[in-house]
């Protein structure tokens, strides 16, 4: 499955949600909630984000936020 740009997805092997980004070669491009630095996933290795992953995400970027952890 080839997931859209701009889609939120969860890269499985770590938890993590991010955007993606772009398709290079045999990877997807994610970028972290809320922006930072660009990591590749295997496309097997991928699924959507559900909606309270997406919240969750998100909060956890304002909380960071709001302690200065992140501009």
């Amino acid at each position: 499955m080839r997931l859209p740009i701009g889609t939120y997805a969860v890269d499985t092997r770590t938890g993590r949600v991010g955007r993606v980004m772009g398709h290079e070669g045999p990877y997807v491009q994610l970028r972290p909630y809320g922006g930072g630095r660009e990591w590749d996933c295997a496309p097997d290795a991928l699924r959507m984000a559900t909606s309270a992953e997406r919240l969750r995400a998100a909060t956890a970027y304002a909380n960071a936020r709001s302690r200065g952890e992140v501009p």
